[in-house]
Parts: C-alpha cells; sequence; structure tokens
C-alpha cells in the first residue's frame, strides 16, 4: 500500500468513485450528486477557495486499487475567526483496515503540521454546506442527502487514532401533522399582530432577489456565527450559492418573514427528499439522470420532504417568527402530500432547535453525527 495525493482530473474521479464503489451493495446509502463533488472539490470551481487550502489523498494498493481517501482542508477564515490552528478532514471513506486508515490520516496530519496547523477535526467540509459528522448509529436507514452516511466500522478506526468527541448533531424524523397545530396558529396570528411579521409571497428565484437579494445567506451569517466551526461566508460564497440553489428549489417549500421594516428576520428552506432518486441515478445526471431528478423535484406528491436551511433573528426567535415561518409551509406539506420532515445537522447543544419541534410534532427517531478532534 501507498498513498498518493491527488494531482489530476483523472485522480479526482478516482477519488470520487471510491465511496460510490465501496458502498455500491448498501441499501441505505444515498450517493452524492457526482457534478456537485466535481465542483466542491475543484479549486477552479468552489468559491471556498478563497479563504481554504486543501490536499487530497488516496491509499492504493499494488494493483493501482484504491483502497480509501481523505481530504485535509485548512480554512483560514474560519480558523481566524475562531482563533484556532485546525486542520479540517472530511469525505474520509475506507476498507476495513486500520493501516489504510491510519496512513491515510497521518498523511493529512503531516500536511497540517507543515502548515503551521496544532489539532486535527472532522469529519467537516469546507464549509456548513458540506457534510460534516460521522454517523453513530441507526445504520439500517436511509441516509438524507445533506447528511453522512457510513459504515458502522468506521467508529473503530477513529477510536484507534485516538480521537476524542468534540460536538455532536442530532438529526431528527417528524410526523407532519394532519393539521396546523392550534398552539403554532395562536403564536403566529400573535407575531403577525405584536411584531408586525409577515411572510412574503415568493414564487421564483428572482423574487428572492428582489426582495432580499444576497441579505438571504448574510442571515445564514448571523444566525449561524456562533455555532460549531462555522466559517462566515465570502461575498463570492453567497453568491454562487444563490445562483446554484435558487433556481432549483420549489418555492411552495420556501419562506421568508420579514418585519414591518422589510428586513428579512426568519427563513425557511425545504426541498423533496431525494435519497432514492440518486440512489436510482447513482449520482449521475448522465443518460436519464437529469430527467429523474427533474422529476422528483417537480413532482406533485411527496411522502418526504428534508428541512435544509432553518434560521431566525436572536431577537426574534422568541416573537412567534418561527411558528410564522411553519404555520406557512405546512399547508403546502398538506398539498404534497408530506408525511415525514427530516431535520439533520442540529447541534446537540442547540435547545432554540428543539423547542421548535417539541409540542407542534411528533418525532420519530434520532441520529446521532459526530465531530471528533485531536492534537496534532
Amino acid at each position: 500500500m501507498k498513498i498518493v495525493q491527488v494531482q489530476n482530473k483523472k485522480q479526482l474521479n478516482q477519488f470520487i468513485q471510491f465511496q460510490l464503489d465501496l458502498y455500491k451493495d448498501c441499501e441505505f446509502f444515498c450517493p452524492p450528486l457526482i457534478s456537485d463533488e466535481l465542483k466542491t472539490l475543484d479549486s477552479t470551481q468552489n468559491p471556498a477557495f478563497e479563504v481554504c487550502e486543501a490536499a487530497y489523498f488516496m491509499a492504493v494498493d499494488e494493483s493501482g486499487r484504491v483502497l480509501g481517501r481523505i481530504a485535509g482542508i485548512v480554512n483560514h477564515r474560519a480558523n481566524s475567526y475562531w482563533n484556532v490552528k485546525k486542520t479540517r478532514f472530511g469525505w474520509f471513506d475506507f476498507v476495513d483496515d486500520l493501516s489504510v486508515s491510519k496512513a491515510l490520516l497521518d498523511a493529512v496530519a503531516e500536511w497540517g503540521r507543515s502548515m503551521g496547523m496544532e489539532t486535527l477535526n472532522g469529519p467537516v467540509g469546507f464549509s456548513d454546506m458540506d457534510h460534516e459528522g460521522l454517523l453513530l448509529d441507526h445504520y439500517d436507514t436511509m441516509q438524507v442527502m445533506a447528511a453522512i452516511y457510513n459504515f458502522p466500522y468506521y467508529v473503530k478506526h477513529y477510536e484507534a487514532y485516538g480521537f476524542e468527541k468534540e460536538t455532536d448533531w442530532l438529526e431528527r424524523r417528524l410526523i407532519v401533522p394532519e393539521q396546523v397545530p392550534e398552539k403554532m396558529s395562536r403564536v403566529a396570528e400573535i407575531a403577525k399582530e405584536r411584531s408586525k411579521l409577515r411572510v412574503l409571497p415568493v414564487r421564483s428565484s428572482k423574487d428572492v432577489l428582489k426582495y432580499v437579494g444576497y441579505g438571504f445567506f448574510d442571515l445564514i451569517d448571523e444566525c449561524y456565527k456562533n455555532l460549531y466551526n462555522y466559517s462566515p461566508l465570502t461575498r463570492r460564497q453567497k453568491e454562487a450559492y444563490s445562483k446554484e440553489y435558487f433556481p432549483i428549489l420549489n418555492y411552495d417549500f420556501v419562506t421568508l418573514v420579514v418585519n414591518e421594516k422589510d428586513e428579512l428576520v426568519c427563513v425557511g428552506v425545504t426541498m423533496p427528499n431525494l435519497s432514492k432518486v440518486l440512489r436510482k441515478t447513482k449520482g449521475s445526471l448522465k443518460r436519464l439522470g437529469w430527467f429523474h431528478l427533474w422529476r422528483t423535484m417537480h413532482a406533485k406528491k411527496h411522502d418526504e420532504v428534508d428541512l435544509l436551511l432553518f434560521a431566525a433573528k436572536e431577537e426574534y426567535q422568541r416573537s412567534g417568527a418561527v411558528a410564522l415561518l411553519f404555520s406557512h409551509q405546512l399547508p403546502n406539506y398538506f398539498k404534497y402530500g408530506v408525511k415525514y420532515a427530516n431535520v439533520t445537522n442540529v447541534l446537540e447543544t442547540n435547545d432554540n432547535s428543539g423547542n421548535i419541534w417539541d409540542g407542534n410534532f411528533e418525532v420519530e427517531y434520532t441520529k446521532r453525527h459526530r465531530a471528533y478532534i485531536k492534537a496534532l
């Protein structure tokens, strides 16, 4: 076995393909969209590289067969923001061989030390927009697109390397009620009357840019700024995410709440669950992959949806803004026949998020993901 650093497009394709091959027979794995992976890992396409550096490594045997992969990342903006010297790692997959996982981690650790870093932290990505957290339980349930899936044996590899827990995220599956809860409706009305809040009419990406522009991601920055490992977004990142994601959204599942000054104070974005269609297309848009994905995104019925981005300014969290948001979104859940809503990547210490669901939804189960850390 030897460790090879990715240097060209062919090797980058191998780096991405390894995960697909490793999990090809796992019925609970949701493949990533390959085009998105290429864009994220390409320094010429991902605006995160304005503030990040990265190196990708693969473990290969004598025949050239890939046995594992890992990405090392230094996010200089986040390190400065949190006053730390972290080497992040992500895209970390490997066969069940401790020598393979150790060699990959050693490669990233050495790369990080050469840049003056002091700790090794992961699995995380360039920013909060990437997958993060090792799955610790519920391996027999379908992966949500926005979360990481991994085999159970990964845990012993992290422990063998000497990693310690830094934080956990919780994943909930909500059972959608048959009607808007009475308490939620009452609080929403109070928010409209006392706090002068209202929901903006949004039917297209042009409406979002017209009403709030890149202020959508300004709000995300403000609301997430104290959350674990958060990296403030650059102007270029906000522009790129807006152009990439706004046009493909179903705006029945997008809610923007503003105050009497038309300032954005609360946002909510839901997407149809794409796990099954991504498994069907194996993450590829070639042939009919794009058609299956488009058809799922624009279907009139969805049993399951994923709650992607939800945020409310701190001063409005107790004013009913979130209740107003969900009282607006739930009727569209009913319209599309939604039975379940997945909530991913909620920090275990984020009590405000948990309070949203308690008393308004029945929670079916919770998954746990973990970020680890180790001194270099």
